[in-house]
């Protein structure tokens, strides 16, 4: 990794002003306004931490979600596995190309069924246990973030990753996950360093198993 300033991931400038609007608008209105009226807002669900979640931040919710849309292309599917803030960050409108792609979120938390029909309830302990409608291969590209850092976890975790992908992963975990992860997904650590809205004592890293500019792997 380079500590040159020009090798640090950056938004795009659709996005980059999309979410300067949006920080403007939310600055002007009460927090409780600001949820009634942005159900995609990431932190629109609070954090629950006996669920092991932690929100990322809007400006890494954002990249990862301009990263998703790129390799998923027009017209792709994207599915979300206990990453809703990256789906949420979909679905607002502020990713130029968001409008013209698929995101479901893959949850334990049943308080993202107000997502309707986007909502598949997700258990990693089952990580077949999908509806019928889930079509095995049928995402383009699988975000997905553990909410352990185990290997039993992650093992599970990355059957759902393939049973759902057509070939493209992007996983977000500890990096003492590193070994375990190319071992189950055959992925390589990114660069880019994701942000939460809360500061975690562990590493927390990006791995892919495709070639990408914008996370610098």
């Amino acid at each position: 990794m380079s500590d040159s300033d020009d090798d640090v991931p950056t938004l795009s400038a659709h996005t980059l002003a999309a979410l300067q609007d949006f920080y403007h608008e939310t600055r002007t209105r009460p927090d409780q306004d600001r949820m009634e009226s942005d159900p995609f807002a990431v932190g629109a669900v609070e954090e629950d931490w006996r669920m092991s979640q932690f929100w990322y931040s809007d400006e890494t919710a954002a990249l990862l979600a301009e990263e998703v849309v790129r390799e998923a292309g027009e017209g792709g599917r994207i599915a979300c596995v206990s990453a809703p803030s990256v789906y949420q960050k979909l679905k607002q409108g502020v990713v130029d190309g968001s409008d013209r792609v698929s995101a479901f979120v893959l949850e334990y938390d049943r308080r993202f069924a107000t997502y309707a029909d986007d909502f598949i309830f997700y258990d990693y302990n089952e990580p077949l246990s999908l509806p019928s409608c889930v079509a095995p291969q049928s995402f383009d590209i699988v975000l997905a973030d553990p909410p352990y850092l185990s290997e039993e976890c992650l093992s599970k975790v990355a059957k759902t990753i393939k049973y759902l992908s057509k070939g493209k992963v992007l996983l977000c975990t500890g990096a003492i996950m590193e070994n375990v992860a190319k071992e189950l997904l055959d992925v390589k650590m990114c660069s880019f360093l994701p942000k939460h809205n809360r500061n975690l004592s562990n590493e927390f890293r990006c791995f892919i198993n495709y070639p990408s500019s914008l996370l610098w792997s």
